[in-house]
C-alpha cells in the first residue's frame, strides 16, 4: 500500500495554486475553479486542493513537507513574501520551520535526514 495524496479543502483555488506553487510544488491537474493537484518536486508524492462550499476553518492537521535544503528554502520563501518561522532544531531530532497557507492551514517544512524513518527510538520490530 502507498499513500496516493492528501486533499485539503480551500476557499479559493487560484490563490491556493499560487501559494503552493510558490512553495515549490508542481501543478499537474487543474479542474476549473474546484480542484488542483500538485506533485512534490522530489519523488512522486502528490497533494491536492479542492474548493469547499462552506467557510473554511483551519483544521488540526499539519502538512509536513520535507526539504533537504530547509534553511535555504526558508530564506527564499521569506524573500518571496511568505511568513515563515525561523528553522529550529526540535527535541525529536528534526529541524523545522512553520507557516500557514491562505486559509490558515499549518504547514511544517522540515529536514530529518535518517531520523525521518529511523529515529533512535524506533521500534525494533519494525526493522
Amino acid at each position: 500500500m502507498r499513500l496516493n495524496q492528501v486533499t485539503l479543502t480551500v476557499s479559493d483555488i487560484a490563490r491556493s495554486i499560487v501559494f503552493y506553487q510558490g512553495l515549490g510544488l508542481r501543478l499537474i491537474v487543474r479542474s476549473t475553479d474546484r480542484y488542483a493537484r500538485f506533485v512534490c518536486p522530489d519523488g512522486d508524492t502528490t497533494f491536492s486542493v479542492e474548493r469547499g462550499d462552506v467557510p473554511i476553518a483551519p483544521s488540526t492537521v499539519v502538512l509536513y513537507f520535507e526539504c533537504d535544503d530547509l534553511d535555504a528554502r526558508v530564506k527564499f520563501l521569506r524573500s518571496a513574501g511568505y511568513e515563515v518561522t525561523e528553522p529550529r532544531d526540535e527535541p525529536w531530532a528534526w529541524r523545522e520551520a512553520r507557516l500557514k497557507d491562505p486559509d490558515g492551514q499549518v504547514i511544517c517544512l522540515f529536514f530529518a535526514g535518517e531520523n525521518r524513518r529511523n529515529p533512535p527510538w524506533r521500534l525494533l520490530e519494525s526493522l
